[in-house]
């Protein structure tokens, strides 16, 4: 009895009816499930193929890999020395080369080029680039390691006491600055700025200070050169004495408020009901 082979193409988009290609059972969006399978995920390799690197070899035999490591010359560490590269085209140079020249149109430049060369000089930059940086094999990379916490230390209270022992030299050597300053005001006839405290004596804080009333000062006046503030006088002067001046000023001030402007020198404004 005959076995039926089973097309492959039932589980493609086009089906049996469909249009049949070969690329069809590669391609993953034109593939359907198969009943109770998982779906296929993958791409064919080509046949011989094999996953990694391949071993660096001077005279490419698989036998000399099998006696030991590869060579220096053979390494594949980030500071191997690499080839020179040849320098690039000048193109600019050659432009302006074939413009001298007296070549105009694009075929000539194209005939220029192909019979002339000319290479760009290697700058600083390129040169710094392709120095590597040699790390030497004791070089650790992080923060060093904090050294342990002395646990005996800790049960001692040794911290607490270095602490006190501080505070004890700092009020010893403010004491002392204290009494140094109270004889030397006391020698001068001033007071000593540093007394102490009354315990139940009331002392003025910054609150009640702002509480107090305070005399009103007058404002410094405007800044002004000094020729005009001791020689300048005005040209001109409409008033018969510093009385009728005042006088003006003082009816303006009650006048303007029936006046429209915010200077109060406009027209009269209509009553108001």
């Amino acid at each position: 009895m005959a076995t039926s082979v089973e097309n492959p193409f039932i589980y493609t988009a086009a089906g049996e009816l469909g249009n049949q290609r070969e690329s069809m059972l590669q391609n993953e969006l034109l593939l359907r499930p198969e009943l109770g399978k998982p779906k296929r995920r993958g791409v064919l390799l080509p046949e011989g193929y094999t996953f990694g690197r391949p071993n660096e070899d001077q005279h490419g035999g698989t036998t000399d890999a099998l006696h030991g490591w590869p060579t220096l010359q053979s390494t594949t560490l980030p500071f191997r020395k690499k080839e020179k590269k040849t320098a690039e085209r000048d193109f600019m140079a050659l432009n302006r080369a074939a413009v001298t020249s007296g070549l105009v149109s694009a075929n000539e430049h194209y005939e220029f080029r192909a019979t002339h060369d000319v290479r760009r000089k290697a700058s600083s930059d390129d040169k710094q680039r392709s120095r590597t940086r040699r790390i030497p094999p004791t070089m650790v990379f992080g923060i060093s390691t904090r050294p342990s916490t002395p646990i005996f230390d800790l049960l001692e209270h040794k911290y607490q006491d270095k602490w006190l022992q501080q505070r004890r030299q700092l009020e010893l050597a403010k004491r002392q600055e204290e009494t140094k300053m109270g004889r030397s005001t006391y020698s001068a006839g001033v007071v000593n700025n540093l007394q102490k405290r009354v315990p139940g004596a009331v002392y003025e804080t910054r609150a009640s200070l702002l509480r107090t009333y305070q005399n009103p000062v007058d404002p410094a006046p405007l800044w002004q050169m000094p020729k005009f503030t001791k020689n300048a006088h005005p040209s001109l002067s409409t008033f018969r004495s510093a009385k009728a001046r005042k006088s003006a000023y003082e009816s303006f001030e009650f006048d303007k408020i029936s006046r429209k402007g915010d200077f109060g020198q406009g027209v009269y404004e209509s009553a108001k009901n």
